[in-house]
């Protein structure tokens, strides 16, 4: 069982002063993050990719290169690289020399993304949304495969015999598929004998059960040990000293990015009921103290099935001491009492 953290880097207004920190400051912190998560034991950090004014991470790979050089044992993903507006060319070449730098630590999380910005930035056609990460994902996994490269797609020029450099240190570099719940994904990802990472940000994580065994299944057609794949979950949460201040700490960051999306999106309006109803033992977020953290993801584990937990902290902008505290206790407390009790269950099975 893994236990890790992912961000968005996150530029939202403060929700108390309504100070907007700069990209630089808060992609400084961020890698001050991922050297403490590192120091705390924890397994593995993801930034993921987004195109837009209130996320300062456009480019993870490079953020990622900066903490490699400074950690020693955590691996570093993408959480996700919006591959389908990527050139599958650069995004390997940029992984493997992060893989380099941190001497076999690096992972690619492709997915589609949630947000389209990236679509018209880089001249793609939403209309063409599936059909891009199809074609972009069989050449990155070509590249993967092969130092020399022959591929011809629809969405970009063709490579005949062509080698991709830097080679990455492991062989082959993790490439997990990151699925927002949808069925199609989680099936290519099973077809594909890849990794996959499952975004629980709602609802009751145990109904997230059937997909999981809908992606072993799908492996085990095609031939892979579907007991063998890893599946990770990507879920908001905090931790703090006491459960009432992880959840008075965790709120106003929460509910102002939530409603921001929620405005762009239709969705109803971010309440407190929202937010309590979501932290309850079956709800989606993980905010407590160490303990009600650390019950939440074991019983995820033990009815998901989930391999890899990587809580996404924070929500929106929240002071860095903040940040700081729930990684040190993410790290330090939650963690060795989620891997002991698995570790016993494991045995008992």
């Amino acid at each position: 069982m893994e236990i890790g953290i992912s961000t968005f880097v996150e530029t939202t207004p403060d929700p108390h002063t309504g100070e907007t920190i700069s990209h630089a400051q808060r992609i400084q912190e961020v890698v001050e993050e991922i050297v403490l998560a590192d120091e705390v034991g924890l397994d593995v950090f993801g930034v993921g990719e987004h195109h837009r004014e209130d996320y300062a991470a456009s480019s993870p790979a490079i953020i990622l290169a900066a903490a490699a050089a400074r950690t020693k044992q955590i691996r570093l993903t993408s959480a996700v690289t919006v591959l389908s507006s990527a050139d599958p060319v650069r995004v390997f070449q940029d992984f493997a020399t992060v893989d380099a730098i941190s001497n076999g630590r690096a992972e690619i999380m492709a997915g589609r993304g949630s947000f389209i910005e990236s679509f018209p930035l880089f001249g793609y056609d939403l209309q063409d949304y599936d059909e891009l990460f199809d074609q972009k994902l069989e050449l990155l996994l070509k590249i993967r495969a092969s130092e020399k490269v022959t591929w011809q797609g629809g969405h970009r020029p063709a490579i005949n015999n062509r080698g991709v450099y830097p080679r990455p240190v492991q062989d082959p570099l993790p490439v997990w598929i990151g699925s927002g719940g949808n069925s199609e994904s989680v099936v290519r990802a099973g077809l594909l004998g890849l990794p996959l990472v499952l975004a629980i940000i709602g609802g009751q994580p145990v109904q997230f059960a059937p997909l999981v065994e809908l992606y072993k299944k799908a492996a085990a057609h095609a031939g892979h040990d579907g007991l063998k794949l890893t599946v990770a979950s990507h879920s908001h949460g905090f931790i703090a000293d006491t459960t009432e201040l992880a959840a008075e700490q965790f709120f106003p960051s929460t509910q102002q990015a939530m409603s921001k999306l929620g405005r762009e999106r239709g969705w109803a309006p971010y309440t407190k009921a929202t937010f309590d109803n979501a932290r309850s033992f079956e709800g989606a977020l993980y905010v407590g103290d160490s303990e009600t953290v650390a019950k939440k993801i074991i019983h995820l584990r033990k009815n998901v099935g989930i391999t890899r937990f990587m809580l996404h902290v924070p929500v929106g902008t929240m002071p860095h001491d903040q940040v700081i505290r729930a990684i040190e206790l993410l790290g330090r407390e939650v963690a060795p009492i989620v891997k002991s009790e698995v570790e016993k269950w494991e045995r008992e099975k």
